[in-house]
């Protein structure tokens, strides 16, 4: 396979879409490793795999319908695998493996189908100690807009997934990429207080628009240094709720098409009335409940 994601929003060819199958037991507060889901452990409210499996064939067959190869990573029992984006990720035709936290390890492995099909020589397998998931990267053209935690406190932050060294590594293997790194507020248990990846509070879509919270950034400056980027007029800017509900988290098949959870009416509206895209609603308000949405659920491997 060659390998070819220059954006996020490319005519998509080739994807790994998650796993819903065999999901375990609901995790304790304990053992949850985002602010969303502790939220909906606690609540009572954490998703049921018949759900999250409905949820996910409707996803698979918006794909399908725009001739898209979908590739699924194989079931590993008791184990949940709904959000492929952070296994690993494509910049350009190179894949990085992440280095995912220890809870996830495991979930790997289950990729080996697709892996083989990259020549090893494409591959980057980053140092134990270079923390990285696909959620935090945000590959643009010339830019990589890189989520990071930059605080004193990172190893005590389940949702910190990407730390400094990473992103001077990517540095190293991308020169000619302009790398902005942006600070995200971090928090364990109130999801309104915290963004897990970069992709929660900041999206693309189109040729040259994008969704935006502006509360997600640590440094204001990092926010502004956004919009300057794309164009005030090119932003749509979410407010707490929806940052909430994980409205900046679709997924784009093309520049003029883009997948959405349907309860997300605003913003929808918005992406057909006044940008003209052909917005394909899907339910997905169960896996949100998970901390991830549609961006989360993929890993695209060749867009044209």
């Amino acid at each position: 396979m060659k390998l070819n994601i220059k954006n996020e929003t490319g005519r998509l060819k080739s994807v790994v879409l998650g796993q819903p199958n065999s999901m375990g037991a609901v995790p304790t507060l304990e053992e949850s490793y985002d602010a969303k889901s502790y939220y909906s452990i606690e609540h009572n409210m954490y998703p049921k795999e018949a759900d999250i499996i409905n949820e996910m064939n409707a996803f698979e067959a918006v794909l399908k319908k725009y001739d898209v190869e979908v590739l699924r990573p194989s079931i590993i029992k008791d184990y949940n695998q709904v959000f492929s984006r952070d296994v690993a990720f494509v910049i350009d035709d190179k894949m990085i493996i992440s280095n995912v936290i220890a809870d996830r390890a495991d979930e790997q492995d289950a990729y080996k189908k697709v892996f083989e099909k990259v020549a090893w020589r494409k591959i980057i397998n980053l140092p134990e100690t270079a923390h990285i998931e696909g959620g935090d990267v945000i590959v643009w053209d010339d830019f990589l807009f890189i989520g990071t935690c930059f605080s004193e406190d990172y190893r005590n932050y389940k949702t910190a997934r990407t730390n400094e060294y990473a992103i001077e590594i990517l540095k190293e293997y991308f020169p000619k990429k302009r790398i902005i790194d942006l600070e995200l507020k971090k928090n364990d248990k109130v999801p309104f207080e915290g963004i897990l990846h970069l992709d929660c509070t900041f999206n693309p879509v189109g040729k040259d628009k994008c969704l935006i919270y502006k509360n997600g950034f640590v440094d204001e400056s990092d926010y502004r240094l956004i919009v300057d980027i794309f164009g005030e007029e090119n932003c749509f800017h979410l407010n707490d709720e929806e940052m909430f509900e994980m409205f900046p988290n679709i997924f784009s098949i093309s520049p003029e098409v883009v997948v959405s959870d349907k309860t997300f009416t605003r913003m929808n509206n918005h992406l057909r009335n006044e940008w003209g895209m052909t917005v394909e609603e899907i339910p997905y308000r169960e896996i949100s409940k998970m901390g991830g949405l549609l961006r989360c659920s993929t890993m695209p491997l060749v867009r044209e």
